[in-house]
């Protein structure tokens, strides 16, 4: 199978499980190991300021900036005790992964304590926990028929309001998802 990384995976309406129910998933790493995504819409309740307090982590400005103010995402049911940025490239982060695209994925805490300020990435979100598949259990939940796949874009990704991410995600496909069968076809 052709690898996902740097696409959207959109919960089929029929996908009724708590946690990823109507969710949509960037996959920052996806190969023949597992695969590994952060769900994008999916706020925690506590905004990136708020988070950057309980750390002790004071940010080099106090920004008014609207991202500063946003929400953190709960990224998916594994090590939830886990911080994750993804952010539009910046190469001077002590942890940070190149996805290609024009995206990366930092784990540092450096990258936390410069959002606000003039060393922010430009655009970013910040999530907690993620979401991750062992070897071939992502492709066996395609033909299961739980999830649509697109490629990702930055406009989905950071420019839309999380509430709004499930509905453009499946209207990006070209129709609306509750329009969608929640059964397969096989040849």
């Amino acid at each position: 199978m052709e690898s996902l990384q740097n696409h959207f995976l959109i919960a089929m309406p029929s996908l009724h499980d708590t946690f990823f129910e109507r969710s949509v998933i960037y996959i920052c790493e996806h190969d023949a190991k597992g695969a590994m995504g952060l769900v994008i819409n999916k706020p925690l309740g506590i905004e990136v300021n708020s988070l950057l307090e309980q750390m002790d982590l004071p940010a080099e400005q106090v920004s008014t900036d609207l991202a500063f103010n946003a929400n953190v995402m709960m990224g998916g049911p594994v090590s939830q005790d886990r911080g994750f940025v993804l952010h539009t490239s910046q190469p001077y982060w002590a942890n940070s992964t190149d996805l290609g695209c024009g995206l990366m994925l930092t784990t540092s805490r450096d990258v936390l304590t410069a959002i606000g300020s003039n060393r922010s990435p430009e655009k970013f979100l910040v999530a907690l926990g993620y979401a991750g598949w062992s070897k071939d259990q992502l492709e066996q939940e395609l033909a299961d028929n739980s999830w649509l796949t697109i490629p990702a874009t930055n406009a989905l990704l950071f420019d839309i309001k999380h509430e709004d991410r499930w509905p453009q995600a499946s209207r990006a496909l070209g129709f609306d998802a509750w329009q969608v069968s929640a059964q397969a076809g096989h040849a």
